[in-house]
């Protein structure tokens, strides 16, 4: 089915808008929700996981084996949240020194004089 002149139309002006502007992108998507709270969590679960580990030891090793793979597991989701807070505190940065000392177009970027562009 082809699209109509409005669609046709649309999809031109995100293609636009793409290619003057890369972090165009990762604007239209809303970020996760990082808080430190559930960096908390996940981190006393990957070490009640590991403790887990270690008591279950004595009696299975197929229970304890199972309880490591949980707190790698939570160790996993832990380290993509303290990653998630980290980027989110870097952008914020950046904003603010954006903000506070003026943008500046990037040479190739938008509004450069690149004459490629």
């Amino acid at each position: 089915m082809p699209l109509s002149e409005d669609e046709q139309r649309i999809l031109r002006q995100i293609e636009e808008q793409l290619q003057r502007d890369p972090g165009f992108g990762r604007t239209l998507h809303r970020p996760a929700m990082h808080s430190r709270r559930s960096l908390l969590a996940w981190g006393m679960a990957a070490v009640a996981g590991l403790a887990l580990t270690v008591a279950l030891l004595s009696v299975s090793p197929y229970l304890s084996f199972g309880a490591f793979i949980g707190a790698v597991v939570a160790a996993l989701f832990a380290e993509r949240q303290a990653r998630a807070i980290g980027e989110a505190s870097l952008n914020h940065l950046s904003e603010s020194v954006r903000g506070r000392f003026g943008a500046t177009p990037r040479p190739g970027g938008p509004g450069g004089d690149d004459p490629r562009h």
